[in-house]
């Protein structure tokens, strides 16, 4: 039988998507049968994950489409799966991460009127008002399929949608009876619903910008996720060579500028210290980052210029945002710094000898920090700080390896001495729910087969993840990855938070901030006891190099692994603060 069911996933495949992560329910034997005749008929569909959580059907989901710029399908299970989906739902829309979730609903007739009518208990207590209003904040479009007829041009809009600027995730639901109506096959013209074109700077705006950029003398470039598009990194490594343009990281989520590069200036992470490059710049280029800079922490001179470019330069979602940008464009970060970089061509005003000084004012600064990263990575002691733990990683890495840092409190040691410097090398989440890194590893290895992918995650963001279901998913779908577990026994972040705001409070007298995991649990046996993982824990320095060239040998021999290592506990982390502090 031909059913809305059937040309949903007709529709999945014409838009290429390649997989559909599926926890599925009694909400989906249309679903279900349809996929049956399609594998016993030979018919191309797309490839059917079974996730046993759905939080990590759509963390997988989104590093897909972060690693491929491709959005894939998540299928759940009316209301409950829908609300599964939890902080993961987040992440993908604060992401700007396209993807397809599809969620059936109870059936709507009890006395067998129509195919699929109740015949369950749990189709009545899973009848709910508004089904589609707990994903309403959290997409781009919701709709609800309600017939077979128009089927296909609900998914090919759902999907023009999440894939233009900003992109985003969007939500389909369909009842039982529809999704088993017998439907007519529609031929769809594919090009008819291709993304908007990416947006682009007026030839007006582009000039005051291009000349302000000429007339700064000490300007700067901040970006967050522009490395979404690996093209556009070369084009900003374009522009800074030809201007000497320190670029600052404000919390990367992409390999967005290489780390070796003489005007690269540091990563940073709710950074509390001195920023030097930020505070004496006149001219500010913001690209591609909701955050640039948090102005009780550090933030630029009153005097300097900013022009802001972004895909979402008004961050509608965001109830309270603004800066003081002179100019916003509302344009793709790539077409734009190719229009800086064709204007720049035509233009005899660079002043080359202002130039000259800043490229070696700043390859000095970025020399400077290049050496005291080095210094921490060497602090002589026994103990394993994250600075050594990231140098040992670094130290296994070639030009086919993918990091994954969601290590929060540890992101701006990563993010710096990690030494990403190949666009698509390096990706975080730049979202606020904690437990990405799993599923995500999962999606960038199905993503690039041929890749090592390395997960750098700490002991509260790896629980997050839900490991049991990850490594379950790892060993099933053979897409073996490491995971380095940055382990100080509890979630330093809350602990930093209440200091921030209570530097001299009651909690820091105490030394009781409610955070530790103690007793410690065996984080790494939880893999290899649901995926079949190689599990190793370190507590000791000394072996902590052949443990990671374990790991990473077992993971090209084609098995997971994952590295418990113990950094110090969320309660002495001063030990490695003075450790770090003193060497440097």
């Amino acid at each position: 039988m031909y059913s809305t069911g059937t040309a949903f996933l007709e529709a999945l495949q014409e838009e290429g998507v390649s997989y559909i992560f599926a926890n599925l329910g009694s909400d989906h034997p249309a679903i279900i049968e349809s996929l049956a005749i399609a594998k016993k008929e030979n018919k191309e569909l797309p490839t059917v994950i079974t996730c046993p959580h759905e939080f990590v059907a759509l963390s997988t989901a989104q590093g897909y489409a972060q690693a491929t710029g491709e959005p894939q399908a998540v299928i759940v299970h009316v209301e409950c799966g829908t609300q599964n989906l939890g902080g993961a739902i987040h992440n993908a829309y604060k992401s700007r991460v396209p993807v397809l979730v599809f969620a059936g609903a109870s059936p709507y007739t009890q006395e067998n009127e129509l195919t699929g009518s109740r015949n369950e208990f749990i189709h009545w207590i899973q009848d709910v008002f508004d089904q589609r209003g707990i994903m309403r904040g959290y997409t781009k479009y919701d709709n609800e399929i309600r017939t077979g007829a128009n089927v296909k041009q609900i998914v090919h809009r759902a999907l023009q949608i999440a894939k233009s600027d900003p992109k985003g995730p969007v939500y389909l639901m369909g009842p039982r009876e529809v999704m088993e109506e017998p439907a007519k096959p529609v031929v769809i013209q594919k090009e008819l619903w291709e993304p908007i074109s990416p947006g682009a700077i007026s030839p007006e705006k582009m000039k005051e910008l291009t000349n302000d950029l000429l007339s700064a003398k000490k300007p700067l470039v901040v970006v967050s996720y522009l490395g979404r598009n690996k093209e556009a990194v070369g084009e900003l490594v374009r522009l800074c060579e030809r201007l000497a343009i320190p670029v600052i990281e404000s919390i990367p989520s992409y390999m967005n500028f290489p780390t070796d590069h003489p005007m690269h200036c540091g990563s940073y992470w709710n950074t509390e210290k001195h920023i030097e490059v930020l505070d004496e710049a006149d001219l500010i280029l913001v690209l591609d980052s909701d955050v640039p800079w948090i102005p009780v922490r550090n933030k630029p001179s009153n005097d300097a210029t900013i022009y802001y470019i972004d895909v979402d330069p008004l961050k509608e979602q965001m109830p309270l945002w603004y800066i003081p940008s002179k100019r916003f464009f509302k344009a793709d970060a790539y077409t734009a710094l190719q229009q800086i970089n064709d204007y720049l061509d035509k233009s005899s005003d660079i002043n080359q000898e202002r130039v000259s000084q800043r490229w070696k004012k700043h390859s000095d600064y970025h020399n400077r920090q290049a050496e005291e990263r080095c210094l921490t990575e060497n602090a002589d002691s026994d103990v394993i700080t994250p600075e050594y733990l990231t140098a040992c990683v670094r130290e296994l890495m070639d030009e086919n390896t993918i990091v994954l840092n969601e290590g929060i409190t540890n992101h701006e040691i990563i993010s710096n001495q990690i030494g990403a410097t190949i666009p698509g090398s390096y990706y975080g989440s730049p979202a606020g729910s904690l437990g990405w890194n799993g599923g995500a590893a999962i999606g960038i290895k199905l993503a690039n087969p041929d890749k090592t992918v390395i997960s750098l995650t700490g002991d509260g963001s790896y629980l997050f993840s839900i490991p049991s279901t990850v490594h379950w998913m790892a060993r099933r779908y053979n897409t073996p990855f490491l995971t380095v577990i940055y382990n100080n026994s509890g979630w330093k972040a809350p602990k930093q938070s209440t200091l921030g705001v209570h530097p001299q409070g009651i909690a820091k007298q105490t030394e009781e901030f409610f955070v530790h995991f103690d007793p410690p649990a065996d984080l790494s046996k939880i893999a290899a006891a649901a995926g079949g993982a190689h599990a190793i824990m370190v507590k000791n320095r000394s072996d902590l190099q052949s443990a990671l060239k374990e790991g990473l040998q077992m993971v090209k021999e084609g098995r997971a692994a994952v590295i418990d290592v113990n950094i110090p506990h969320v309660y002495a982390e001063e030990t490695i603060t003075s450790l770090t502090k003193e060497t440097v």
